[in-house]
């Protein structure tokens, strides 16, 4: 079967069938605020680190698989129906979602009512975009209410799915105009909120998941959507919500567009309140202020611009349109994406236990050196930090800490190559060998040392790590890491990645050995 096709004027993939074979999703976000979104509007927002500031909630390993997500619902009076097909899934008249370079487009039409929901995050900014156009396309005057939904989570990705006899008492929200505010735990012990805006007055809202959708219903079939009435009431403790109800009158042909804003927020901790037990909205009043129609329609632009401004680094001209396909749209789009999440994060991959990947980072940081310099400088400094004293690394470290994860431990024995690697990539694309000269402990602990010495202790670490044929040990694992899949460990639910290693001296690794011999004769040249 067919479910869509490149439209490469255009720069997009374009899905002219919600039920692909599994969700396709796009994802959006060039910075600190990263968002997930299927090809039917399911998908989770978070801000730098999807276990630690997770803003939606996502249930993984779910039935249907991709359920949870942005979604709105349209009531007009005779029938509902998702315009994103998912998660009513009612057959619509007509369905097309084009997923471009950081935005996501699904258009659909339905009873004579045609709708475009634009999916974005601006650059620089620490929000989401919903842009929602309905117009009336049936040759008579319509009167529908459209109904927005998102849940948040608890910001711990993993203690939100676990502790539950907790989270069931904390959730708070607050509600002022059109803008439903997410506050747990800002009174108590953080700095920071989440906020759902709607540019339109408001017929009603919800704010507490158990009274949107009721206790044996679904998102398929939300009670709040089939009753046609919001039920105004403000969460306290249990699962907290945002949804705006707005009603819409619309002519033959008339259309309606509206903003919705999905933010996050930091406050210094100085500047929390405004007054006794009233948060600083400050920012998320700029956020909502700035992002009108016309200033959703600059950023819009301007997200183009940006992505266009990666492309143009290398252009392939070849007789293949494929080829040029992918290496001048997809490629580089690709590259941006995996060094913002460096596989943390997907529809696959939670989230949830990895943070970002040493050996991922240091590749995405060579697919990524032609347009986005100085993050990939950052980001060598930043796993430098993660390393121990002897030359190894941590696996993986938390975006939002810079810090190892201890969780799933080192001992990964071909980590510490990667860092020679893209280091001496990063230097050759950009003459820039003051890097060498910048200072950074290891594992935050004892007195900083300059990344050539990090260099150095990552290549003596293979030297003195050898086995019985003189070839690297492997530790924990190689490159090829299916290989500690069991071999380690005879213990039930202990960590492949944690559980002791016998003893540690006879598995040897042929693929570090090739790396080796790839990567210091560069190194050599780089010190010469």
């Amino acid at each position: 079967m067919k479910y869509g096709y490149f439209d490469d004027e255009n720069k997009e993939y374009v899905i002219t069938d919600p039920a692909t074979p599994h969700a396709w999703i796009n994802y959006l976000g060039t910075g600190d605020f990263v968002s997930i979104i299927s090809n039917t509007a399911g998908g989770y927002s978070f801000y730098k680190d999807a276990r630690l500031r997770r803003i939606t909630r996502y249930r993984y390993n779910n039935v249907p698989m991709d359920v949870g997500g942005k979604y709105f619902y349209i009531n007009d009076g005779a029938e509902f129906w998702s315009p994103t097909w998912q998660p009513v899934r009612k057959k619509l008249d007509s369905y097309e979602c084009r997923h471009g370079l950081g935005y996501t487009k699904i258009t659909s039409q339905k009873n004579g009512i045609e709708s475009e929901i634009t999916y974005f995050v601006p650059t620089d900014e620490n929000c989401e975009i919903h842009k929602v156009v309905l117009k009336n396309v049936s040759g008579v005057s319509k009167k529908i209410k459209l109904y927005s939904f998102v849940e948040f989570a608890l910001w711990n990705a993993l203690d939100d799915m676990t502790n539950f006899q907790r989270n069931f008492s904390t959730s708070e929200v607050e509600v002022e105009n059109s803008v439903i505010y997410h506050k747990t735990e800002y009174r108590e012990r953080r700095n920071h909120y989440a906020f759902y805006s709607c540019s339109e007055k408001l017929a009603g809202f919800d704010t507490d998941r158990e009274k949107f959708i009721g206790k044996y219903n679904g998102f398929n079939e939300p009670e709040v959507v089939v009753n046609n009435k919001s039920t105004n009431y403000i969460n306290s403790g249990w699962s907290p919500i945002a949804s705006h109800c707005v009603e819409v009158e619309l002519k033959a042909g008339e259309e309606k567009i509206m903003v919705f804003v999905l933010g996050y927020v930091e406050n210094p901790v100085d500047k929390k309140w405004t007054a006794k037990n009233v948060i600083n909205k400050s920012k998320a009043y700029d956020l909502i202020k700035k992002y009108d129609i016309a200033g959703v329609d600059n950023a819009i632009l301007k997200l183009k611009e940006y992505h266009e401004s990666m492309s143009h680094n290398y252009i392939c001209k070849s007789n293949d349109p494929r080829l040029d396909r992918m290496v001048n749209i997809w490629n580089p789009y690709q590259c941006h994406t995996t060094f913002n999440l460096a596989r943390s994060t997907s529809g696959f991959e939670s989230g949830i236990g990895r943070g970002i990947g040493f050996r991922d980072s240091n590749q995405d940081v060579m697919g990524a050196l032609t347009f986005i310099k100085d993050r990939s400088r950052e980001r060598i400094l930043d796993l430098a930090a993660t390393q121990f004293p002897d030359g190894s690394a941590f696996h993986q470290y938390q975006p939002l800490t810079k810090k190892g994860n201890a969780d799933l431990g080192g001992g990964f024995n071909d980590d510490p190559l990667w860092i020679v690697f893209s280091t001496i990539s990063y230097i050759k694309e950009t003459g820039d060998r003051t890097i060498l000269d910048e200072k950074r402990k290891f594992n935050d602990t004892g007195v900083p040392e300059t990344i050539l010495e990090h260099l150095d202790r990552s290549v003596n670490f293979v030297v003195n790590n050898k086995g019985p044929h003189k070839l690297p040990l492997i530790g924990r694992a190689d490159w090829n890491d299916c290989l500690n899949l069991n071999c380690f460990s005879e213990t039930p639910d202990e960590s492949f990645q944690t559980c002791t290693n016998k003893d540690g001296k006879n598995a040897e690794s042929v693929f570090i050995a090739g790396m080796f011999l790839a990567i210091v004769p560069e190194y050599i040249r780089l010190l010469e």
